[in-house]
């Protein structure tokens, strides 16, 4: 048995039903128990990432905290994560992506209001938050806590992190300009130094101002193609959702499709790009400067429905609607021909490639920060410098790794993470719905009040 084959045997194994069904669970657990937020709040919350409110103890703004999980999120998952799943598990995946997406909100809520809840100051004034915080201090478990940050370094070196972003930005920099894997590789490990040594703040300042304007960018790209091929988006959308239930009587039964390979496919890609559940997202939200929980909660919840249900939507459908996906080109290409067909000139496989380079470049600076807390946690604030030196020299050996070993690794780390962090979301489950409802109570007497007020005003000058 190779290499591959036992990676694909532990990754298969890590993503089978029990965690499928404990991920799926949460999300749904926490949909119901808090009426469906992720539809009701979703107003509210898309205002409040614009809207200064009430701010608080923190490292960076909550725009900005937002913006670095997108960092960590919005990256290869988007671009060359949808390519494989659709490989792997047909056009359905893409509607399995959707269904972990939108309960998936919930499960960001969740556990970004209580990693603001939780979190902490280190010895050099910083916030350190995050499921490690919320499960020592909340659950009262500390092995369990110690467990989750070792698995975070590990998805930091070897998942997320590094590999599948240095491997993608390299690979698709060498098939678009012609540029080599070694002379790539280099840049991007010096770049990644300069940044990641200026801390949270750096990394906060650089994704700030390349996430919205790489994501605009590429969902604008991606909208052109298809209204340019509007005639077939109605089919491309029924495709996806039938192969999703049948996909071996809706593509002829000769890729050897099935729904279950559908469904993890989608799942652990979907998972992969927004993150939710993971226990990432909420160390970014802990760093934010606010004083309420659930108000960085809603805040965080946003990440997912840009990543998955706009981003990721964008790249499934351009890919099933020019019918690449039946090709043999495989990850980033694929996508790069997708969109080169889609607009019918070279420009398309550029913008996706300049797209991936700062989308994966952002998710390693993320990640970076992620990881390095995770250190911080198990071994103090000595061990940045290590963890930072350790990091570096690993961005630059993921160029000259096979994807399909790369892959396996991301999602087994990945899987690993997810654990721990589901399991405290369910013991914590009372104190979410709890900080749920007050905070919404409170905001409705505040809301009377100033409702109140304004009456009362307008009745005032109408009698002056």
């Amino acid at each position: 048995m190779s290499f591959n084959e036992i990676l694909a045997a532990i990754d298969s194994f890590v993503w089978g039903p029990p965690l499928l069904i404990l991920l799926a669970g949460t999300g749904i657990y926490f949909s119901f128990r808090l009426g469906f937020l992720q539809i009701w709040a979703l107003p509210r919350a898309l205002k409040y990432i614009f809207k200064k409110g009430n701010t608080g103890e923190g490292d960076v703004s909550a725009f900005a905290a937002l913006c670095t999980a997108l960092s960590a999120t919005i990256g290869t998952g988007n671009i060359v994560g949808v390519a494989t799943a659709i490989q792997a598990g047909g056009p359905g995946a893409i509607f399995w992506m959707w269904i972990v997406a939108f309960f998936g909100m919930a499960t960001k809520y969740a556990e970004c209001l209580l990693a603001v809840k939780y979190r902490t100051k280190d010895k050099n004034g910083f916030m350190s938050g995050g499921p490690m915080y919320y499960i020592e201090y909340g659950l009262g478990i500390k092995w369990l806590a110690k467990l989750f940050a070792i698995f975070g370094v590990m998805v930091a070196f070897f998942g997320i992190g590094t590999f599948p972003q240095i491997n993608a930005i390299t690979h698709a920099m060498n098939d678009t300009f012609g540029i080599s894997t070694v002379v790539t590789a280099i840049v991007m490990t010096i770049l990644v130094a300069m940044i990641i040594l200026g801390g949270v703040n750096r990394i906060a300042v650089v994704s700030s101002l390349i996430v919205p304007f790489m994501a605009v960018l590429y969902v604008g790209t991606s909208v052109v193609i298809l209204v340019m091929n509007w005639q077939v988006v109605p089919t491309a959308l029924a495709l996806v959702i039938h192969s999703a239930f049948n996909p071996e009587a809706a593509l002829g039964g000769v890729l050897g499709f099935t729904v279950l390979k559908a469904i993890q496919s989608g799942m652990a890609r979907g998972i992969f790009s927004n993150e939710s559940g993971l226990g990432s997202a909420p160390i970014a939200a802990a760093a934010a400067q606010t004083q309420e929980p659930v108000r960085q909660g809603l805040i965080s919840m946003t990440g997912t429905f840009f990543d998955t249900i706009i981003i990721c939507t964008m790249t499934g459908l351009v890919i099933v609607i020019t019918g690449v996906w039946q090709s043999d080109v495989a990850g980033a290409a694929l996508t790069n021909l997708a969109f080169a067909q889609g607009l019918g000139n070279s420009i398309g496989a550029t913008i996706v490639t300049i797209g991936l380079l700062f989308f994966a470049f952002t998710t390693i600076l993320g990640w970076c920060y992620y990881g390095e807390r995770c250190f911080v946690y198990l071994a103090g604030i000595k061990g940045i410098k290590v963890f930072r030196t350790c990091f570096i020299i690993l961005i630059a050996g993921g160029a000259f790794i096979k994807l399909d070993v790369i892959w396996s690794l991301a999602d087994i780390v990945n899987g690993l993470m997810a654990i721990p962090n589901l399991i405290a979301l369910i013991g914590l489950r009372k104190v979410i719905i709890a900080e749920t409802k007050d905070y919404f109570a409170r905001l409705r007497v505040s809301e009377k009040d100033r409702d109140e007020e304004l009456v009362e005003d307008g009745l005032s000058k109408s009698f002056n």
